[in-house]
C-alpha cells in the first residue's frame, strides 16, 4: 500500500518489508522522492539497517586535565582488514525506558569503573545515515579520573576493555598521529580541545575558579 510522509510529503514510501530481524533487523524499502529541481525521482530500492540509537560519553577530568578512553577489539575493523583493536569512547545502545544520560552513566560504570557527575551534551547525530536509521548523542562528561585504568566490562558480554586515562594533550596527540579512527573519540576529543578552558572554568571545584 502507498503511504505518504509527515509532515511535508516530499517522500512516498511505495513498500516497506523486512528480509531480516534478529538481535538487529534490515527493513527494505522501495520509495520515491521530491527532486530538487521539480518532480519525482524515479523508484529506489533502499535496505535500512536498525540497530536503535546509541549515546557516546567522554569522560573528562577538568582538576587533572586527563580524558578516560577505553580500547577493546571491534569485528567491524578486522573485516575491514585494519587494526581490530581500537581506542575509543565509553557507548552504548540506548535501552528501551533509558535516557541518553543514564545510559553514558551506567557504560561508563560498566566499561571503565567511573562516576559520570555533570553531563555536558554535544549534540545528536547521524553516523552512516545513508544506510542506518541509528543516531549518536554526544556528551562529555565530568569525572574524578583518580585511581582509573585496569580492565573492565561485562563477563556475561565476553567484554574485554582496557582503561586508558591520558591527559587531554596526549589524547590528542594520538589523534594527530592516527591511532584514534572510532569516530565516536574523534568528535568528542575535537569538541573538548575547543571548549576546553570554558569547560573546566564551569566545572571548576568551589573555591578554585
Amino acid at each position: 500500500m502507498t503511504r505518504k510522509t509527515d509532515p511535508d510529503e516530499r517522500v512516498e514510501i511505495l513498500e516497506k518489508t523486512t528480509p531480516f530481524e534478529g538481535y538487529f533487523r534490515v527493513d527494505r524499502y522501495r520509495l520515491r522522492h521530491r527532486k530538487f529541481e521539480g518532480g519525482w525521482t524515479g523508484t529506489i530500492q533502499r535496505e535500512v539497517f536498525e540497530r536503535g540509537h546509541a549515546a557516546v560519553v567522554l569522560p573528562y577530568d577538568p582538576d587533572q586535565d586527563r580524558v578516560v578512553l577505553i580500547e577493546q577489539f571491534r569485528i567491524g575493523a578486522l573485516a575491514a582488514g585494519r587494526e581490530a583493536w581500537l581506542i575509543e569512547t565509553v557507548a552504548g545502545i540506548i535501552e528501551p525506558g533509558e535516557t541518553a544520560a543514564d545510559l553514558v552513566r551506567r557504560e561508563a560504570r560498566e566499561e571503565a569503573g567511573c562516576e559520570i557527575a555533570d553531563l555536558e551534551e554535544i549534540g545528536t547525530f547521524f553516523p552512516t545515515p545513508g544506510g542506518s536509521s541509528e543516531t549518536l548523542a554526544l556528551f562529555v562528561g565530568r569525572t574524578d579520573s583518580r585511581g582509573l585504568g585496569g580492565v573492565h566490562g561485562l563477563d556475561s558480554e565476553d567484554e574485554d576493555i582496557r582503561v586508558l586515562v591520558p591527559r587531554l594533550d596526549e589524547a590528542l596527540a594520538w589523534l594527530a598521529e592516527g591511532k584514534i579512527l572510532n569516530l565516536n573519540a574523534v568528535v568528542p576529543l575535537q569538541w573538548l580541545a575547543l571548549n576546553r578552558d570554558w569547560l573546566r572554568e564551569k566545572w571548576a571545584a568551589p573555591g578554585t575558579a
